[in-house]
């Protein structure tokens, strides 16, 4: 038999299961329906990562339309997207999709149809930078560059009231296409993040200071969006559990800024953590032994949410067994499992809820080679081509 063809390794290989074929399926076949009414089709979504396969001019193309019919088909209830930019002169890294205008609404037409052949709901996440930009003369709250990064400048108020009109429109475009819901970015460094961030924003105006004041330009996106979408068109907020540095962001924070989410019409919350400063899940590049001893890193906060607030939660990262997943859902301390880099296996969830597999596939866990290795599989489900579970590394010859 060829390497190929070999079937893969898992984790936690050959334990028992702690639940029966049906009462798995059960659990993650159960919808769940949104504080604005619409309904998602079981518990297990494709959570946004940063896929980088546009082209050079920011415009979608058949990789990404293709990646997500395969997603759609694969099971899941829920996708989301990628970073889609709202301000095409600042971007995240080259690939990201460019959209702040109708130019590329027949292509992301055609993206959000094969994204949702299989009854699944696709939203756009949207997003700005801020100083975490590869792109010239970077802004950000204040003037406070990252360690390693370039000189940034302060937005000014007329610059923030462009920011909020901007997510509004990128917003109202996406729903155009026929994207099912969209998701605020608020996590992991970026622009509204910063904002949030007592470390960066060190404004004194009505834009920092407080928690409220902090919270001020994500809460206006969500109820200008609103105002646009309208009451049924779901509008999701990925959030940081912490930034994990020192009188940054913090949990305590975090739960305020969701019950201010929740009043303002925030359908689905996405737990996440850190920033690029600051990885949650590593230290120095690789994986800390402790997260590689447990599952789901942000569960504990995750549970605090779901006891604390009425908001639909979403928890990503870390998941690798059936049975965590499961647990998790039984116990209420997620409604929804966020599967990121895990989606090279496109039919992941077909499989978990079908009980045919227990966890999943093995990859390495040391973070240049754990991108690298789902970045090469990710480009082969582009292409329509099975996952290479063999694929050399960057260091390999």
């Amino acid at each position: 038999m060829s390497k190929q063809s070999e079937e893969p390794k898992r984790y936690g290989e050959g334990t028992e299961p702690k639940f029966s074929v049906q009462d798995g399926k059960d659990i993650f076949m159960e919808t769940l329906t949104l504080p604005c009414g619409a309904t998602i089709r079981n518990r297990i979504a494709k959570a946004p990562m940063s896929e980088d396969r546009a082209g050079a001019d920011g415009r979608p193309n058949r990789n990404l339309i293709e990646m997500y019919r395969a997603w759609s088909g694969g099971g899941f209830g829920l996708c989301i997207t990628g970073n889609f930019m709202v301000d095409g002169r600042w971007w995240i890294a080259p690939g990201n999709v460019v959209c702040e205008s109708e130019r590329d609404l027949e292509a992301l037409s055609l993206w959000s149809n094969a994204a949702q052949e299989n009854d699944t709901a696709c939203w756009a996440q949207i997003n700005h930078p801020g100083r975490q930009s590869r792109s010239p003369n970077p802004v950000a709250p204040s003037a406070v560059p990252l360690p390693w990064g370039p000189p940034v400048r302060a937005l000014t108020e007329e610059e923030i009231l462009d920011v909020i009109q901007r997510f509004v429109t990128t917003a109202k475009i996406v729903k155009k296409a026929g994207f099912q819901g969209v998701q605020i970015h608020c996590a992991h460094g970026y622009l509204l993040s910063q904002f949030l961030s007592p470390l960066v924003n060190q404004r004194e105006d009505q834009w920092g200071g407080s928690l409220e004041n902090r919270a001020r330009i994500s809460l206006e996106i969500l109820r200008q969006t609103r105002a646009a979408v309208g009451p049924t068109y779901p509008i999701g907020v990925k959030i940081n559990s912490a930034d994990f540095q020192r009188g940054g962001f913090d949990e305590r924070e975090a739960i305020e800024f969701v019950k201010m989410l929740e009043d303002n019409g925030c359908d689905l919350i996405e737990v996440s953590g850190g920033t690029y400063e600051k990885l949650a899940m590593t230290d120095g590049g690789e994986e800390k032994q402790s997260t590689r001893d447990r599952e789901a890193y942000f569960v504990g906060f995750s549970k605090q949410l779901v006891d604390n607030t009425k908001v639909p939660v979403m928890c990503t990262g870390g998941w690798r067994s059936r049975d965590a997943m499961l647990t998790a859902l039984q116990n209420k301390e997620t409604h929804l499992i966020g599967l990121g880099r895990p989606a090279i296996e496109a039919d992941i969830p077909n499989k978990l809820m079908a009980g045919t597999t227990g966890a999943l596939i093995t990859r390495p866990l040391e973070g240049r080679a754990n991108f690298f290795f789902c970045q090469v599989n990710f480009d082969r489900m582009a292409m329509g081509m099975a996952p290479d579970l063999h694929a050399k590394l960057e260091n390999e010859t």
